[in-house]
């Protein structure tokens, strides 16, 4: 809104207002209908339903969340939501999250999520979409779970994997490198007060994780009214200013095993760096995924910056092929603001495409009274067939050199990328 609002600004901003008295916001809400395809101790499986328009074809993408994050990351709002725009698009949808962290969940380690919850739903989504291979995108904490899951079951039917925002050498991250000091300090005989904390507790509670989320972009924080006040004729910004809160607001616990371990190996080890995680009578090399990896970093994120998240892309050496994108916004921004829409999307979709099985089509029907032509017909195509197929073959196998990651010598993929990085 200008200093001197225009006659059409004060008319946005009233009715905006009016319609925030009367109905409570202006943000569509409404979740993406979806259905319940399994579960287990932490773990729901959903398939999103097709869009009445589309038919889905394809592989199938798995949606993985993070730890204390609401499933709605990855269903923001009506306009700006992946699920839609995946829905939309008529790729065969599906998301694991797993509901209400309470103290009994307290004994529950980083080994449930790596070794039952996303191998699980990897099997499970291939097996509801018929046996295809299954593309899994993973935002924050849910991105290092695929990694490591990934890395530990080789045998796992996976396409692609694609890691939005996880941080791996924790040193580079701001928030929490001044810290790390302080941590190694350990005042009470092996058991600090934070470990203390979080053993009573059974966990991470619930304001805790808020807060913690919060203080991360507290510069927002601060001048949040002020910005309020200066897009009140803008519903599009006051509509993500309304889904944010509500995704805030459903912040969850972390179970106290994990929560322990997060702190202990991640936080104050900074054990990823190295590529390697002890996992019980085991050791799980990030080397050994043998899947392609695009991986996304936030030009503004705080929790994971750029330098924590690229630390990655050495590791990755068995990967076929290994892509990182800079993209705009922070750390859910870049995976479901408004920006997102026109550069994380427009790359993800370009990278699923690329690295998707062929789809057959089903041959079209003939009348029955016209049996005789449509022989005839059909032999006179048939050899047509056969340069189309090898063609189709010929794209899948060398991409144009417009489409990513075909120049080796471009170091960003997307647009948004180049131009963050000049």
């Amino acid at each position: 809104m200008d200093l001197i609002p225009k006659p059409d600004q004060v008319v946005s901003a009233a009715s905006n207002v009016a319609h925030k008295v009367l109905y409570g916001g202006v943000a569509d809400l409404r979740p993406m209908p979806r259905t319940l395809i399994d579960d287990g101790e932490l773990r729901e499986v959903y398939h999103y339903r097709p869009a009445a328009t589309t038919r889905q074809v394809g592989d199938p993408v798995l949606l993985v969340t993070p730890l204390a994050a609401p499933s709605t990351c990855y269903d923001l709002r009506r306009g700006c939501s992946l699920v839609q725009h995946f829905v939309t698009e008529g790729r065969p949808t599906y998301l694991v999250e797993y509901g209400e962290v309470s103290f009994r969940n307290r004994n529950l380690g980083i080994e449930h999520w790596v070794d039952e919850v996303v191998p699980t739903a990897v099997r499970e989504v291939s097996a509801h979409a018929g046996g295809r291979p299954v593309h899994v995108v993973g935002w924050s904490l849910g991105g290092i779970f695929a990694m490591l899951a990934a890395a530990d079951a080789t045998d796992l039917p996976i396409a692609s994997l694609t890691v939005v925002g996880s941080p791996i050498d924790t040193s580079l991250v701001p928030i929490v490198a001044p810290l790390r000091p302080l941590l190694q300090l350990n005042p009470l005989a092996g058991r600090g007060a934070v470990t203390r904390a979080y053993q009573a507790m059974g966990g991470a509670p619930k304001p805790l994780v808020k807060w913690a989320f919060q203080l991360s972009s507290f510069q927002k924080l601060v001048t949040k009214p002020l910005a309020l006040a200066t897009h009140l004729d803008d519903a599009d910004f006051l509509a993500q200013i309304e889904a944010v809160d509500r995704f805030t607001a459903g912040m969850m616990a972390y179970p106290g095993r994990t929560f322990g371990q997060l702190y202990h190996r991640f936080v104050k080890g900074n054990v990823l760096r190295t590529g390697t995680f002890e996992l019980d009578d085991r050791t799980i090399d990030l080397a050994r995924i043998d899947v392609p990896v695009l991986v996304f970093g936030g030009a503004n994120d705080g929790i994971a910056p750029v330098p924590a998240v690229k630390a990655l892309v050495p590791l990755l050496s068995g990967s076929p092929d290994v892509r990182f994108e800079i993209v705009p916004g922070g750390h859910l921004g870049m995976l479901t603001g408004r920006a997102a829409r026109d550069s994380t999307w427009r790359v993800l979709d370009a990278w699923i495409a690329e690295w998707s099985t062929p789809t057959e089509e089903p041959a079209a029907r003939k009348p029955a009274a016209k049996k005789t032509a449509a022989k005839k017909t059909a032999a006179r195509k048939s050899p047509s067939k056969k340069p189309a197929a090898k063609k189709s073959a010929a794209r899948a196998q060398a991409p144009s050199a417009d489409s990513i990651g075909a120049n080796p010598q471009r170091r960003y993929g997307s647009e948004g990328s180049r131009s963050l990085s000049r």
